[in-house]
């Protein structure tokens, strides 16, 4: 008599490749990015062309990544503070300080097109960015601070940093290798989309082909059981808050350079909010332990479509924020597993089964 064949297995090993898609934590938030894109051409003639011009690409499309790729970078470093249980509330203040002194150094040059002078003072600016993200960390792993309150002080602080740097003024630049940072254009590309990939990749490479990646989801899991496992807790969160602040200032270089122009008080202005939300979307956990690049890249260029859409259907400058908040908050709970499981898949309730049934199957699907 032969054994009854056993019963396939439950779960994602025998789900349809339709569910699994669905189930992909990077399904709905490319979803959301591709319905965005499909608006626009309903406002904007042309916006999917893409042409070349005198070497360069031009193009809506293009137009979004580029605005994009500043706040992408900061995006990449918060991903990393998030998945360790912190947050970075600092980095539009590096931003502003970043530009500031750059723009600083830049206008005290005898030549303003020095590639060497630029470059310098290019460094200096990041230099001092990583100085100032490695004093967040050892607020966080070293005195123990909570990361909102030990960023919240860089915050206030740093923007009158800048302000100070600037003596409250904009400061002006005329510097063709300054501009090349933001507002340039290598191999037909935006450099600023050249850079992004560059950093994207040097992420990647770090925290998946390395270890690294792994301690930053183990301190992020439970910073304690990974000091007692020999972890140098610490260290990685000294790292992580130090790669956020040095992203803060190329971005804070990319958005002055663009415009030729530091200001003080307005660059990087409320950026920590659209990071913050940019990683969420992304699929990142506010409460740590794991993290998704991918999922933060296409949760900035949400951000950035969405700000790009507000401005193609005329959106009136005085409720722009409260429009972004609302589509966002309706981004958030369409990629809810919770969210879509109470709305959108409702079980029917077998024949004699109790609502208090009913709802724990709702809880464990």
């Amino acid at each position: 008599m032969t054994a009854p064949s056993p019963a396939p297995a439950s779960g994602s090993a025998s789900a349809s490749p339709g569910r699994r898609l669905l189930g992909h934590r990077l399904f709905w938030p490319a979803v959301i990015l591709v319905a965005l894109l499909l608006i626009n051409p309903v406002f904007t003639d042309g916006f999917f062309r893409v042409e070349l011009k005198d070497g360069h690409l031009y193009g809506s499309l293009i137009d979004i990544v580029r605005f994009g790729a500043p706040l992408i970078l900061v995006a990449l470093g918060m991903t990393l503070v998030i998945a360790t249980r912190g947050i970075d509330l600092s980095v539009g203040s590096v931003v502003a300080i970043s530009g500031a002194l750059a723009c600083l150094r830049i206008s005290d040059l005898g030549d303003q097109n020095s590639a060497g002078g630029v470059l310098a003072a290019a460094g200096v600016a990041l230099a001092l960015s990583v100085a100032l993200g490695a004093w967040n960390g050892l607020l966080v792993a070293g005195v123990g601070v909570q990361p909102i309150i030990a960023t919240l002080i860089l915050m206030v602080a740093g923007r009158g940093l800048a302000q100070l740097i600037t003596d409250g003024q904009i400061i002006t630049v005329n510097s063709a290798p300054y501009k090349l940072i933001g507002g340039g254009y290598w191999l037909t590309l935006p450099f600023g989309i050249v850079i992004v990939l560059a950093v994207l990749a040097l992420t990647a490479f770090l925290t998946r082909r390395l270890a690294l990646g792994l301690l930053i989801e183990s301190v992020g899991g439970n910073a304690e059981a990974s000091r007692l496992a020999g972890i140098g807790a610490r260290g990685v969160i000294l790292t992580v808050y130090t790669f956020c602040a040095l992203c803060a200032g190329i971005a804070g270089l990319m958005i002055s350079s663009n415009v030729s122009s530091a200001d003080g008080n307005n660059a990087g202005l409320w950026i920590e909010l659209d990071a913050i939300l940019a990683v969420v979307i992304g699929g990142t956990p506010l409460s740590g332990g794991r993290f998704s690049l991918g999922g933060t890249v296409l949760g900035a260029l949400i951000i950035q479509t969405l700000t790009t859409t507000i401005y193609s259907i005329g959106v009136p400058p005085e409720t722009t924020l409260l429009f972004k908040a609302l589509v966002v908050t309706v981004v958030c709970l369409v990629q809810s597993p919770a969210f879509r499981a109470k709305v959108f898949h409702r079980r029917r309730r077998p024949a004699g089964a109790s609502p208090v049934a009913e709802e724990k199957v709702g809880v464990s699907a």
